[in-house]
């Protein structure tokens, strides 16, 4: 899980907020139910204790208090009903107790009054096992001036209970909760962030073959549709600028060809003349050389342009990739002679390809003149076609002088050269292996090298599954 992500930092944000509003939520509730547990229970025994005091001590005189303990069992029963009841007189006497004869050590725990208080008060007492006595006490003023205090109280532990089975029922329903919600604001983010995906997604297809697709515009009025809006005329800009680059270089590529033309005509003739002297010779050699050189380079920026206007699209057809291999090694062969380079071509079966073959025939070319070019006298070059689960490949490797590590991820960039020097010797502008990268692009083809300096390089080219079989006719096969 990518922590860094933008869901994943929402649904962060999301849930953190949601446990912090249940969590408060829980607590609130839970106060809030606790405090009108205890008003309801203070509320009640404070209405029995007023009402004992109306029904048993309205007109008492000192002799009825001897009956005072028989009315209060008959008429409340506290021990049946587990509720605690004490009538104090004023001076302090004690004239009914409950629990005393139950459970003495409740009594025992609940001190008795000192002195009457002035005003009704509500008060609790922890008791041994555990729990709590909440206790109502009221004040009663008989006819003859006598002051009672009656308390009554009951046991806390219902209270308890309904709280703990509160807090439990929190305890089990937040989490739950919070995981629904989780789940809920996760799965939105996820839907709400598939716009963005499918943004990026269309991003990723545009190259500068296609600059003239645009990203999908999601119709929402928010953010997003303006930043798509925005990327999308910027990608117009793009398109603009990319396409003046390549009419340029196009431009200029087919305007300076019939200059070199002349230039080159115009040394030969002064070289043949027999007037021009050995030296001025020598000098329009290396000038045609230049002419040469320049020449290639003029016609590999033509190339490069003609592929980026989308020229390898068209005019494709079917055809057999190891028939092409095999007769442009033939071709290739006298060259390798020349340097004492044997090349070895291994196509042994039809490998039927869709695609421009004048085109592929340059990739060909190109590679296999590379690899004669760096490879010493009495070297070897090999050509292989093969298809691998259907899909067609070619390796040209060679066991020439190899490529540094540090130059592999360079040597498709245009104008790349390995060493300077040594390319310029040998005539290299460094558009060779730029403009086999871009066939191979036009084609949907991936193109790969691995070398090892003074042992060779191997360049490896993964076509798409292959086409339909085509009818062939028998051609030769084998090395050249």
């Amino acid at each position: 899980m990518n922590t860094r992500s933008l869901s994943f930092r929402l649904v962060a944000w999301y849930a953190g907020l949601l446990v912090l509003v249940f969590l408060l939520l829980g607590a609130v509730m839970f106060a809030v139910v606790a405090s009108d547990l205890q008003a309801s229970m203070r509320n009640d025994q404070m209405r029995r204790a007023q009402q004992i005091a109306d029904t048993l001590l309205k007109g008492i005189s000192h002799s009825d208090e001897s009956t005072l303990a028989t009315s209060v069992e008959d008429l409340y029963a506290p021990e049946t009903n587990d509720r605690f009841i004490r009538i104090t007189r004023g001076d302090g006497t004690v004239l009914f107790e409950s629990h005393a004869s139950r459970n003495p050590r409740i009594a025992s725990e609940v001190p008795p009054l000192r002195q009457l208080p002035a005003s009704p008060f509500w008060r609790e007492v922890r008791l041994p096992e555990g729990g709590s006595l909440g206790i109502g006490t009221v004040i009663h003023q008989s006819s003859n001036g006598t002051r009672y205090a009656v308390e009554v109280g009951a046991r806390t532990a219902p209270i308890d209970a309904a709280l703990g089975r509160l807090l439990a029922a929190l305890a089990t329903g937040l989490p739950l909760a919070v995981a629904i919600a989780v789940i809920g604001g996760f799965l939105l983010v996820r839907r709400s962030l598939v716009p963005m995906e499918r943004i990026a997604r269309k991003a990723e297809d545009i190259t500068q073959h296609n600059l003239s697709e645009r990203l999908p515009v999601e119709r929402t009025g928010d953010e997003l549709e303006r930043l798509t809006l925005s990327l999308n005329r910027m990608i117009s800009r793009l398109e603009e600028a990319v396409q003046g680059s390549k009419r340029l270089v196009a431009d200029a590529s087919h305007e300076l060809r019939t200059p070199l033309t002349v230039m080159r005509g115009e040394l030969e003739s002064m070289a043949a003349d027999p007037q021009t002297s050995r030296r001025t010779r020598e000098m329009l050699a290396s000038l045609m050389e230049e002419v040469e050189r320049l020449a290639a380079v003029v016609d590999g920026l033509l190339a490069l342009s003609r592929l980026d206007t989308g020229e390898a699209s068209a005019a494709w057809v079917k055809f057999d990739l190891a028939e092409l291999v095999a007769t442009t090694a033939d071709q290739m062969s006298l060259l390798a002679e020349d340097r004492s380079i044997s090349v070895a071509c291994d196509a042994p079966q039809h490998v039927i390809v869709e695609g421009n073959r004048a085109r592929l025939k340059q990739v060909i070319v190109n590679l296999l003149d590379n690899a004669i070019k760096y490879t010493q006298k009495g070297g070897t070059v090999r050509l292989k076609v093969a298809s691998q689960n259907g899909q067609p490949t070619l390796e040209v490797s060679d066991t020439g002088i190899g490529i540094p590590p540090e130059a592999v991820p360079h040597v498709f960039e245009r104008f790349y050269r390995v060493e300077r020097s040594r390319s310029r010797e040998q005539g290299g502008a460094g558009l060779g292996l730029s403009i086999v990268k871009s066939i191979c692009a036009a084609h949907g083809a991936a193109v790969e090298v691995e070398s090892t300096p003074d042992q060779g390089s191997r360049f490896r080219i993964r076509f798409p599954l292959s086409a339909p079989e085509i009818e062939q006719p028998n051609l030769p096969r084998g090395a050249a």
